[in-house]
């Protein structure tokens, strides 16, 4: 009886066990409590990790916001840490999560944010502090006007949710640009036409290397020219597929990039690339430097670099002398369909990771609803081509005045820089966003890497067939650890990656049960054995 009434405990514990396991691996983040009231009387300090890509203004923009921020709320110390670029920032994150030393914000992008979240309860979800009627945006008792959920732009809002949560908003947005050398195209017989397609940029390009018996270019008489210059090659795969409707990967992980569709567009880059027509930032250097110095036809670039191209950029890096005298166009990105068009919605973005104090996240909140005020989102738009994430900014009038004077100077109002951000406002409906999931980094860097590997091929005389692309897409997979991906299927082979931690707990449980079943069930056969 005593071995029975031990087994019959010993089965009722696991079913609790199961079902708690159950309950525990439902919910698969635990949300944020908003404290009903935030302590004034309290002192708290907050780390805000920024990026300013060397720029003064930027930098002294938000020193502004954190004094302005500080000045309302004087018991919250914002200490910024300064970064120039956006890899170093999600490196170190990734280092201070084992260590749980995270920053309390910081900027970042979205793919950045989907493997923070692969540590449990790292990245504060929003989708309550959003919309709390007291400290939520726009809430009774924030002591600013800060916009409403509503006035975000909902495509930019979209890209920070991961796994059906909200993991971050966005802070300033951007979108690939084509600035043309817009004197050279005419030289070469061509106008601009009203739908730039690929097939055109191809055709300039090629042309703009015919050389006269001197040995130089006719189209600029130097002996250096590289008619098409892409800076971001991992954007410019991911907005060839979008265009085309063929597959790049989806929500749950699974990557699409590697088809006939992809191998195609290599194909036509391989081509461009053997001739010397097309090139990338990786292998040449800066397209900007190219287009300035009158040595390039074609940048494609970010609307958010457009104050580093033409004539009169207020930032640049080649010397003076070195520079030629052109018209700028800015230009959508190339289209596969005009009639159709696509262009990349990208752009840094805000978070806020977990701390063991409630009112420390509520602080950190605090800020981050600053940072979208109009005042800091018009002063930071107006340093490059960058657009305010809400709408109440970018409607508001003085916002609308900059963008009315563009070409007044080559600093606040720079024409190019003015007319890149009008491009992106003109097309806020035609911008896609990629998947975000744990792994989606690695899944653009490995987009960027096949463009990168065929042109290197082709520079190097390389055969580039049938074979080749099979190597070059299980070298990529392999590079990136793609099939280590969870939900993914590369190369005809399915990983799901690892359990989940209350899985595992699940499985232990049911399999000491199922033992302690078959245990009780024995022993009451060999008792009525005996009997």
């Amino acid at each position: 009886m005593k071995l029975r009434r031990f087994l019959a405990l010993g089965l009722l514990l696991l079913t609790v066990l199961l079902l708690f396991g159950g309950c525990h691996g439902s919910r698969e983040r635990s949300m944020f409590e908003i404290p009903e009231e935030f302590d004034d009387s309290r002192e708290y300090e907050i780390t805000f990790w920024a990026k300013n890509d060397t720029n003064k203004t930027q930098v002294k923009i938000y020193e502004q916001a954190v004094a302005d921020f500080q000045a309302l709320y004087p018991n919250i110390h914002v200490t910024i840490r300064f970064y120039t670029d956006y890899s170093k920032i999600y490196n170190d994150v990734i280092t201070n999560i084992s260590t749980n030393t995270t920053p309390n914000v910081c900027i970042t992008y979205p793919d950045h944010i989907a493997t923070y979240l692969t540590g449990e309860d790292v990245v504060v979800p929003l989708d309550e502090l959003l919309t709390d009627r007291a400290y939520g945006l726009g809430g009774s008792r924030v002591r600013f006007d800060a916009p409403t959920k509503g006035e975000i732009v909902p495509q930019f809002l979209q890209e920070l949710s991961i796994g059906g949560h909200l993991y971050g908003l966005p802070y300033m947005r951007s979108t690939e640009a084509l600035y043309v050398n817009k004197d050279m195209l005419e030289a070469l017989g061509y106008t601009i036409p009203e739908k730039v397609t690929w097939d055109f940029v191809w055709e300039a390009a090629e042309k703009a290397l015919e050389k006269g018996p001197d040995g130089n270019f006719l189209v600029n008489g130097q002996k250096v020219m590289i008619p098409f210059i892409d800076y971001s090659t991992d954007n410019m795969l991911i907005q060839l597929c979008k265009q085309k409707g063929s597959g790049y990967s989806t929500a749950a992980g699974e990557i699409l990039l590697f088809n006939d569709d992809t191998r195609e567009f290599l194909y036509t880059i391989a081509e461009h690339a053997k001739t010397g027509a097309f090139s990338t930032f990786k292998i040449s250097s800066y397209p900007g430097n190219f287009l300035n110095a009158g040595q390039c036809l074609f940048a494609l670039d970010s609307t958010g670099g457009s104050t580093w191209i033409g004539t009169h950029a207020p930032l640049m890096d080649i010397s003076p002398d070195k520079v030629v005298e052109f018209e700028t166009a800015v230009l959508p990105v190339p289209q596969l369909n005009p009639d159709e068009p696509w262009m990349i919605s990208q752009g840094p973005s805000v978070c806020i990771f977990n701390k063991a104090d409630p009112q420390e996240v509520l602080a950190s909140w605090l800020f981050v609803q600053y940072l979208l005020t109009d005042k800091v989102q018009i002063a930071y738009s107006q340093t490059e081509g960058y657009v305010p994430v809400t709408t109440r900014a970018q409607n508001a009038p003085e916002y609308l005045d900059y963008l009315s004077r563009a070409g007044e100077d080559y600093n606040e109002h720079y024409d190019v820089k003015i007319a890149a951000s009008k491009l992106l406002l003109a097309n806020l409906d035609r911008t896609f966003i990629t998947p975000v999931f744990n792994g989606s980094s690695s899944v653009r860097s490995a987009a960027g890497q096949l463009i990168e590997n065929v042109t290197k091929s082709m520079r190097r005389k390389e055969t580039v067939d049938d074979a080749y692309m099979d190597n070059l897409y299980d070298s990529v997979t392999s590079l990136y650890r793609l099939d280590q991906i969870s939900g993914t299927e590369v190369a005809g082979k399915s990983e799901l990656g690892p359990l989940p931690r209350q899985a595992v707990t699940l499985l232990t449980c049911l399999a000491v049960a199922w033992v302690l079943i078959a245990a009780y069930a024995v022993w009451t056969f060999l008792i009525r054995k005996k009997k």
